[in-house]
Order: structure tokens, then sequence, then C-alpha cells
């Protein structure tokens, strides 16, 4: 599996954490592990050899057009995508992205708590999380929204403020695009969340179906 960090905007400082959190998970579950902020690994014969690839908080333009004619393919080959937090926030003149991530980033309110509901519970990303799920976050709010996502957890508007979604706001995903699997998760902007029990089973829940397990 590959974790692609690139940023050409904001950058998390939560990466580092999160990068390590992922590379743990992988050792536990039998799974290789590679980071890298370098997309020039994106061609068609050195993607062949993941399985999946992470956006772990990837901002603005990443790739070029070359990289995502290759990232293009490997997705119709079968192959399996996570997204994670920022990734929304990510190239945002390229609609086979918008299509596979499922949603552009349209702003967020100050870190607060909220309260995360489970939506699905039939996935592996969503099997063990609590709900209501009572967190720190720092919490998207989206645009461009694709049609054809199986959302397994929403945020309670209710329960803080500046959302802008009202009773259905998606916080976490997952579809079949393009002949792969997309899994996509808004949590993650905190260094703590990378330590989280819940946190790391919901993300490696996700990883797990882009992966194919």
């Amino acid at each position: 599996m590959l974790v692609f960090y690139k940023t050409a905007g904001f950058q998390h400082t939560s990466i580092p954490a999160g990068i390590q959190a992922i590379k743990e998970l992988g050792l536990e579950h039998g799974v290789q592990v590679e980071a890298t902020a370098d997309a020039g690994r994106f061609t068609p014969d050195k993607l062949s050899g993941y399985r999946a690839v992470v956006f772990l908080s990837t901002t603005l333009d990443v790739l070029d057009a070359n990289q995502q004619t290759a990232f293009e393919q490997y997705i119709r080959s079968g192959r399996g995508f996570v997204g994670v937090h920022a990734a929304t926030d990510t190239e945002y003149d390229w609609p086979w992205y918008n299509g596979l991530v499922g949603a552009y980033f349209n702003g967020h309110p100050a870190i607060q708590p909220a309260t995360v509901r489970v939506a699905d519970r039939s996935h592996p990303a969503s099997t063990t999380v609590p709900s209501p799920w009572q967190r720190t976050d720092e919490w998207y709010n989206f645009r461009s929204l694709a049609p054809d996502l199986h959302v397994l957890l929403t945020l309670d508007e209710t329960t803080y403020t500046g959302g802008t979604h009202g009773a259905n706001h998606p916080i976490a995903w997952y579809h079949s695009y393009d002949g792969g699997r997309a899994f996509y998760t808004a949590l993650g902007h905190t260094e703590e969340s990378y330590a989280e029990p819940a946190f790391r089973q919901h993300l490696w829940g996700g990883i797990q179906y882009a992966i194919g397990q």
C-alpha cells in the first residue's frame, strides 16, 4: 500500500502521525506500507505494485497530467483508493478525481467537539464505531457530492456550530468507481486522532475495503 502525502497548499501537522499510524496498522495486519510525497511514483509501472493508494491530507494540485492518467488506469485495473481528511481539498480541476474521492471541500468552522452517528454498520470502516461517537475534529462541509456514495457516518449538526448540510451531513463514505474501490473519511485533522483506537479501527476498515480484503 502507498501512502501519498504531497501538499501544494495547507500542510497538516498531523501527517507524520497519520503515516506512523498507518504503518503500525499495516504491520499489525500484515500489509506492507510505503509513504511518499513524490508524485513521480505515479507511473503505471510503479503503481502496479500497490493494492491501494492512500491520499493522506493532500492539498491542491499534486499530480501532473501524465500522473493523473496513470492513476486513472490504476483504479480502472481494479485497485483501491483511500482519502483522508484534506484529500477532498485536492485536485479541483480534475473531474475524475472529484468522482473518485466523492466530494470537494467547502470550508469548515473552528475545531470543536461534535457527535458522529453511524448511518450504515455493515462496512468494516463502521462496524466497530460507537454511535453516538463524540469527538473533537475539524468538521468539513462539502460541495460537488457524488450521487452514488454509500454514506457510513454522518455528523449531527445540532451538536456543533458551522455545519451547512442540515440533517444529512455525510462525513465518511465508500463506493465502487470506474472499476476500482474508493473510501473517504473527513476525520483525521488532529494529531490526537491517530492515537485514538476507534479512529484507527475506522481508518483501517476503510483501508481493508480499498485493498479488497
